[in-house]
């Protein structure tokens, strides 16, 4: 069995720990990766969700020998055996949980953003991990999980080996595993993408699910409105859902993001996570049909800057750019002169042709190409290089220009969704010195 992605894996998971419903379970994911497919179960058993921060404890001269677990409020679960064979007195066990125990704190502030845990007293939790190699973590988790008082401990991945599914069989009340193959070497491997996860991502679905639990989101209020982008009037449609965190602008190329299939199923993504959309025309349709006005950069830009000015006039939420073709530069561009754009997303995007404004991008930026796009991937690597903001190259593998391939648009929707979410919702990250990432 091979994986699409974790949220692929997520919803596969979900199908086969459907029995646990009724069981009002709560579900922990192991960070970094195992949070997003904890996510698509959590959805689907209507389950709060939380992270399971755990620590181990290293033996002091030999560090990547545990010889205990530590988790949140206290928990500590000791191994008495390697703590007796290799004479680990209590002041060295203080010392080692004190430092850990820092980290462990740490790491739960920064992705809760000040939301309390899950309870999981005496009912039944659900440990999620993208899979398992050694299975050491998952172990540990199980045993914090327990420490704590659950009353039934499930341990669900999505892929792991024969050996460490059968050990864990013995540390969990119940062990889901949806594949075990006899030649295992690693766990990515066994998914087409596993670009890393990282601590936004971790914060973003979180909050997603904080925000969706125990209430129904309305759907959004759409509007037509005529734009003031100060040199035309365009029109638009404004989505705006409510209580929403931020709101995206659509750039496309073309001039039209109010028709484009692709803009439209992707603010659909964003408007049901809490994010308001403006879908509008860059272009008239008069000019429109002059191909050198697709690739006016200058005035695209102009444009948008002009649109951003008129919706928050009426908007106090936080903005962000959708960019697709060669909206894509007018959206950097825009942000480049613009330091409250608080994040900026391109599908597909001409990013090359902001140019020598690259370098004055300030708002968090994802490139998004097809892996087979070959020449565009080539020029939002040459693009994104010249970025000085916190940014990252996804590629999704597969696809080409338009992402039409099963599952690719949706696996963009995903990307720009949390993207979103961790700089426009959350908000409480700081930004990071610029570090260039590029993950498959």
């Amino acid at each position: 069995m091979r994986f699409t992605d974790r949220t692929d894996a997520g919803r596969r998971l979900a199908t086969a720990l459907q029995h646990l419903r009724g069981e009002q379970p709560v579900v922990l994911g192991l960070p970094r990766g195992g949070v997003p497919v904890a996510f698509e179960v959590a959805s689907a058993l209507g389950a709060p969700l939380d992270v399971i921060v755990v620590r181990k404890l290293g033996v002091p001269y030999q560090p990547e020998l545990a010889f205990g677990a530590i988790g949140e409020g206290g928990v500590r679960v000791l191994n008495e055996d390697i703590v007796r064979h290799c004479g680990i007195d209590p002041d060295h066990i203080a010392a080692v949980e004190r430092v850990e125990r820092q980290e462990l704190e740490r790491r739960a502030r920064r992705y809760r953003g000040g939301r309390p845990p899950a309870a999981g007293d005496a009912r039944t939790v659900i440990v999620v991990d993208d899979g398992i190699a050694t299975g050491a973590t998952a172990a540990a988790a199980c045993q914090v999980v327990r420490a704590r008082g659950a009353a039934h401990v499930v341990l669900a991945v999505p892929v792991g080996p024969p050996d460490a599914v059968h050990r864990l069989s013995g540390v969990a009340d119940e062990m889901v595993c949806l594949s075990a193959p006899p030649l295992f070497g690693s766990v990515g491997e066994w998914y087409v993408d596993f670009s890393q996860t990282t601590d936004e991502e971790v914060a973003a679905c979180l909050a997603r699910a904080a925000d969706s639990a125990g209430r129904v989101r309305p759907a959004p209020v759409t509007t037509e409105v005529e734009v003031d982008a100060g040199e035309v009037r365009l029109t638009g449609d404004l989505a705006r859902p409510e209580g929403a965190a931020g709101v995206v602008m659509f750039a496309h190329g073309s001039g039209s993001s109010r028709h484009s299939p692709r803009n439209r199923a992707v603010a659909t993504v964003l408007q049901e996570a809490g994010l308001g959309t403006l879908l509008f025309d860059l272009l008239t349709p008069a000019e429109e049909a002059d191909r050198d006005n697709v690739f006016d950069i200058g005035t695209l830009a102009r444009r948008l800057s002009g649109a951003t000015r008129w919706l928050r006039d009426r908007e106090p939420a936080p903005i962000g750019y959708f960019g697709a073709s060669t909206g894509a530069a007018a959206a950097l561009r825009a942000a480049a002169d613009d330091a409250d754009v608080g994040a900026v997303v391109s599908r597909g995007g001409r990013p090359d042709l902001a140019g020598p404004h690259l370098g004055d991008v300030r708002a968090p930026t994802l490139l998004i190409v097809g892996g087979d796009d070959t020449m565009v991937l080539e020029l939002n690597r040459a693009a994104q290089a010249r970025l000085r903001c916190e940014n990252r190259l996804e590629i999704v593998p597969g696809a080409t220009h338009l992402f039409e391939e099963p599952g690719a648009l949706d696996r963009v929707a995903d990307l720009a969704r949390s993207w979103f979410l961790a700089h426009l919702a959350a908000g409480s990250a700081p930004p990071t010195a610029a570090h260039p990432q590029s993950h498959r």
